[in-house]
C-alpha cells in the first residue's frame, strides 16, 4: 500500500520530466497541506510552551525555554544566559533580577560577585521543554474533568436525540403521501434564515417554563430539531427505492420496523454525516449553554475555558493546552466515520 501511495504522490504528467502542471500540483498539495494543518500544528506545539515563552517574539514552533540552573546561595534555579566578553568570547552567567535595562548577574561557579550587564548583550542558553503542567493543573485545580464530562454528556445525548428526531422526520417527508408535505418541508428549510439571536427570548422562556434552566437537558433539548439534518436525511432517504417499504408492507411489517429496520440500516452515510456535523455544532456550542447554566458544576468545557479569561489577564497556556483537549474527541468522531462522509454527501439529493 505504501508503495502504491508513493508512486501516485512521485507520478509525472510528462513521464520521466517534470510537465509545468506536476510542479502546480505540488505546489498546491503543500500550500492546501500547510493550510489545513498549519494552525493545528502551531496551536499544540503552544499549548506546550510556558507563559513566558508564549509572548516571545519572534515567535517559535518548538516549546523552547531557557535553561536554569541551581547556584549557591540562591533558593530557586536561575536563568542562564550567554554574555560576549571584550575578547570575543562567551561567558556564561545566571540572572538573579532585572532592574530596567540592566541585568544583575552570577557566574555560576563564582556566585558571590554580582556582574551588572545590559540586557540587550546577553543572549537565553535556550532547550526544549514541553510544559506538560499545562494540561495537569486545569484537571487538578480547575476540575476540567467535570467539564469534560458534561460535554461528553450534552454531546451524545444531543447527537442520538437528534439522529432519531431527524430521521423520523425525514423519513414522513420522503416515503409519505400528504396534502402539505411540500408546505412543511419549506416551513423547516424556511427556519434555517432565522438567527439564534432572534429565538433566544422565546427559547429561554419555555425552556425556564418546563424548569429546565441549571439543567444539562435544557442544553440538549432545544437543539436536537435540525433543519439542515431533516434536509440532508430527506434528500437520501429519497434515493432509497419505494418498492422495498411496499415489499416489507406486504409482508406485515409496522411502520416502526420499516423505519427502524430498514430506513435507517440503508440511511447510515447520511446519518454518519450528521452525526458528525451534530458533535462539531454541541462541543464547541459555548452561547446556549452560558444562558441555560450558571452552576460551575454543570459547565461544559467552552464555558470553562472562559474562566481562564480575566479582566486583566488571559492564562494562555491553558486555554490552549484545554483547546487542544477539546479538539481530540472531534477529530477521533471524524477519523472514525469520514469513510462515510463522502458517500453521504455525494449521494444526497440524487434520486
Amino acid at each position: 500500500m505504501s508503495d502504491g501511495v508513493i508512486a501516485f504522490l512521485t507520478r509525472r504528467r510528462g513521464g520521466n520530466s517534470w510537465h509545468f502542471t506536476d510542479v502546480l500540483a505540488v505546489i498546491w498539495l503543500f500550500a492546501g497541506l500547510f493550510l489545513m494543518f498549519g494552525p493545528a500544528i502551531w496551536l499544540t506545539f503552544s499549548s506546550f510552551k510556558t507563559p513566558a515563552a508564549l509572548v516571545e517574539f519572534p515567535p517559535t514552533l518548538l516549546p523552547l525555554d531557557t535553561k536554569t540552573a541551581l547556584v549557591e546561595g540562591y533558593d530557586k534555579p536561575l536563568p542562564l544566559y550567554t554574555v560576549a566578553t571584550g575578547e570575543g568570547g562567551e561567558r556564561l552567567l545566571a540572572q538573579v533580577r532585572r532592574i530596567g535595562a540592566v541585568a544583575q548577574m552570577v557566574d555560576p561557579a563564582q556566585p558571590e560577585e554580582i556582574v551588572k550587564v545590559p540586557i540587550g548583550e546577553r543572549e537565553p542558553v535556550r532547550e526544549l521543554r514541553f510544559a506538560v503542567e499545562n494540561y495537569q493543573e486545569p484537571f487538578e485545580r480547575f476540575d476540567f474533568f467535570t467539564f469534560l464530562k458534561n460535554s461528553v454528556i450534552v454531546t451524545a445525548g444531543a447527537t442520538i436525540i437528534t439522529l432519531i428526531v431527524n430521521s423520523m422526520a425525514a423519513f414522513a417527508l420522503s416515503k409519505y403521501e400528504f396534502r402539505g408535505r411540500t408546505a412543511v418541508l419549506a416551513i423547516i428549510l424556511a427556519t434555517l434564515m432565522v438567527p439564534l439571536s432572534v429565538i433566544m427570548v422565546p427559547l429561554f422562556v419555555v425552556v425556564n417554563g418546563l424548569n429546565l434552566i441549571n439543567s444539562l437537558w435544557g442544553v440538549i433539548l432545544p437543539t436536537v430539531a435540525t433543519p439542515t439534518g431533516v434536509f440532508l436525511l430527506r434528500q437520501y432517504m429519497l434515493t432509497i427505492p419505494d418498492e422495498l417499504i411496499e415489499a416489507a408492507r406486504m409482508d406485515h411489517a409496522s411502520e416502526w420496523k420499516i423505519y427502524w429496520r430498514i430506513m435507517l440500516p440503508l440511511s447510515l452515510p447520511a446519518l454518519a454525516v450528521l452525526a458528525i456535523f451534530s458533535v462539531m455544532w454541541r462541543w464547541n456550542d459555548f452561547l446556549w449553554p452560558l444562558i441555560v447554566l450558571t452552576r460551575k458544576e454543570l459547565y461544559t468545557l467552552q464555558i470553562g475555558l472562559s474562566a481562564f479569561s480575566g479582566e486583566l489577564n488571559v492564562q494562555w497556556h491553558y486555554v490552549l493546552a484545554m483547546t487542544v483537549v477539546s479538539m481530540i474527541p472531534v477529530v477521533l468522531i471524524f477519523a472514525f466515520l469520514q469513510r462515510f462522509i463522502a458517500s453521504g454527501i455525494a449521494t444526497t439529493g440524487l434520486k
